[in-house]
């Protein structure tokens, strides 16, 4: 039986606070949703939190492990991936490692171990939602897969499914 995660990246935000437009696109995520999770888990930056909070809130259904804090998808080094987005030649990984390769490198590693323990930590069949940002989101897929997804839009996101030991990218519904 599989299990999966759902990344998403937070929406409008102005600073770590959401927009009143984020708040909205937020609150329709959890409406469209149909998807039952067992445990959200946010980056810790407010603005993912708060992204969760509403998608919760727009999904009017219990999360039986609430939502949670792992600050493990959260980059310790935010500001040198502002110095390397503004150098880089394009908003994917393989721009920024071609201006910081270190940076890509450990931030991979490190982001991808904090999504394996997030699938480690669902029972067969679980499913968990993290919301966080780009491009270390994408990094974290990259750390835990070796594939590289396209940069998300605010509020998009992808699907990773592990099934026996194997992990495949989906594109989220």
């Amino acid at each position: 039986m599989a299990r999966t995660v759902d990344l998403r990246r937070h929406t409008d935000a102005d600073g770590d606070v959401l927009t009143p437009d984020g708040v909205r696109m937020a609150l329709e995520i959890g409406r469209r949703s149909e998807t039952g999770y067992d445990v959200l888990v946010s980056s810790g930056a407010q603005r993912a939190t708060q992204t969760l909070a509403c998608i919760l809130a727009g999904m009017g259904r219990v999360v039986v492990g609430g939502v949670v804090v792992n600050s493990g998808f959260r980059s310790s080094v935010e500001e040198r991936w502002f110095a390397a987005a503004r150098q880089a030649k394009g908003k994917d990984l393989e721009a920024f490692r071609k201006v910081d390769p270190e940076l890509v490198e450990k931030e991979c590693a490190m982001l991808g171990a904090a999504l394996k323990a997030t699938f480690e930590s669902l029972s067969e069949g679980g499913r968990a939602l993290v919301v966080g940002h780009s491009p270390t989101t994408e990094a974290a897929v990259l750390g835990l897969t070796g594939q590289i997804v396209q940069p998300i839009a605010k509020g998009g996101g992808v699907t990773v499914v592990e099934e026996a030991g194997r992990y495949r990218i989906e594109p989220m519904v």
